[in-house]
Formats: structure tokens, sequence, C-alpha cells
């Protein structure tokens, strides 16, 4: 008997299908920034629907990294990045057992605060971190960044923690406590490890969250040295004209970390993802 996720021979040739378009439609983009990036000079538009054009060059590749301040943009972003995705792992994952394990004054409000913040256009929220960095003497810094992008990810991340927690039989813990373990012990060798992929999953967004944001680092930081890759691949746009081929090659490159990590956490995305998001 034929189950109800089963799909007929037709079934599966048209899904087939349909998932190949989509692949198509999400891949053609890419491969058009990639095929730019090889051409000589700054040519966007041609002809030939050649992937690799006749008169493929690594020229823009090379003026990028050995020409162009590409590295110290590297390096800037993934300074920010790392320190907003330990920030985002270590107050998500406490704040999201403390959450789930423990009734307090104020749980359900606070929760509801923080959802509702995601509920805002990191627009509006660009006037009230512009007036606390300056107060803070943060400004035209690392740490605008930092805490920029650590508040704007610290509320998606604790809900996801939050709803992993809920899915973890409190029994375990009962039974740790019996043997002795202190509730900090309890949280760091039995909790932590059983919501590995939710950390990931926090980990992955709070990453993304820092690596390729544009907006709120063209307001808080005017510093040349401190520019992130965002902003520095902003700057081979010009009024007159603009350096596709650099602008390609630079996307190109940026993609690459992201798609590495996406690629090694797979295997944790799909777990923590489902079971993050089944209890509220």
């Amino acid at each position: 008997m034929r189950g109800p996720r089963t799909l007929s021979p037709l079934g599966k040739a048209l899904s087939y299908v349909v998932l190949s378009l989509f692949a198509l439609f999400a891949l053609y983009p890419i491969l058009c920034v990639f095929s730019v990036s090889l051409r000589p000079g700054d040519r966007l538009l041609s002809k030939s629907l050649a992937i690799i054009p006749a008169d493929a060059t690594l020229q823009s590749y090379q003026r990028l990294l050995l020409e162009e301040p590409f590295l110290r943009w590297m390096a800037n972003s993934s300074l920010v990045s790392a320190v907003v995705t330990l920030v985002g792992v270590s107050l998500a994952a406490t704040a999201g057992y403390a959450f789930s394990r423990y009734r307090f004054v104020g749980r359900d409000q606070a929760m509801v605060a923080l959802i509702t913040t995601q509920m805002f256009p990191v627009t509006m929220l660009l006037l009230p971190l512009f007036i606390v960095l300056i107060k803070l003497k943060a400004y035209d810094s690392y740490w605008a960044l930092i805490v920029a992008y650590s508040a704007t990810a610290l509320p998606f991340t604790t809900w996801q923690m939050k709803g992993y927690y809920d899915t973890i039989p409190f029994s375990l813990e009962e039974a740790a406590a019996i043997d002795g373990c202190s509730p900090l012990r309890t949280f760091w060798q039995i909790v932590l490890p059983l919501a590995a992929p939710a950390l990931v999953i926090t980990a992955l967004f709070s990453f993304m969250t820092a690596w390729s944001e544009y907006l709120v680092a063209n307001v808080l930081i005017q510093d040349q040295d401190l520019l992130t890759l965002p902003l520095g691949l902003k700057m081979f746009q010009s009024n007159m004209e603009v350096a596709w081929g650099l602008y390609s090659a630079g996307a190109i490159i940026v993609s690459i970390p992201v798609v590495a990590l996406f690629l090694f956490l797979s295997r944790w995305l799909v777990s923590g993802l489902t079971l993050g998001g089944v209890k509220g």
C-alpha cells in the first residue's frame, strides 16, 4: 500500500522538473556573476551564453587581492562576525534556557517583547541605535557593529534556543540532580551537548547577520580602515561607472566562507530548524 507521502512515477517526474527549475532559477544569477568576474575589463553584458568566456582571465581577482584593500575589509568582517557569533551563541543559549526552564515574573511579557522587536524594520532601529552608541562613545568602531548586530540577532536566536530546550526532557536534568550534578554542571555537560543543532543554527544566523549586512554598517562606520566587506564592495560603484569585474570577483570570494559554513554545518541544520520551531 502506498504511503501518504509516496508519489506516483508521474508525480516524481513533475516534482523533479519543478525542483530543477527552482535550482536553475537560484543558480543562474551566481553563474552570471562568476562569468562577469572572468571577463577582461569591466564588461557586464555579452551575447555569449558561455559560463567561462573565451577570453577568460583572473585579472579581476588578482587586482582585487593585490591592489585593493579587500583583505583588510575581509579581516574587519571576519573579526566582527566572529565576535557577534560568540556573543550571540553565549547569550541566546543562556537566555533561552532561562525562558524554557524557569517561571519568573514578567517571563511571558518578556518573550512577547522579544518577538515584537522582530516586527520592526531595521531602519526604525537606526536612530535609537545611533543615539545609544554615541552616548557609549562606541560610534565608528568595531564595538558599534558588534552591539548593533548582536542586538538585532538575539531575539530570534533566543526564541530558537528556547523552542529547542522545550524538546529536551526535563527528566534528564532531574536524574542528573539526583546523581549530585549542580545546575551549572547539568546545563554545561548534559543540556548543551543535546542542544548542539540549535546552537549551530544560532551561530549560523548570528554570523550571517554580521557578515553580509550593509545598511547599519553604512550608518555606523565612517573610518575607511574599519570598512566591512559590503561597504568596501560598494566603493567599486561610482557616479560615472561601476567596476563590474572587481564587484563580481569580490561577490564570489565573499560568498565562499558562507557556502563552506553551510556545507560544514548542514548535518545539524534540518534538525535544529525543525525541532527549534515546533514549540513556542
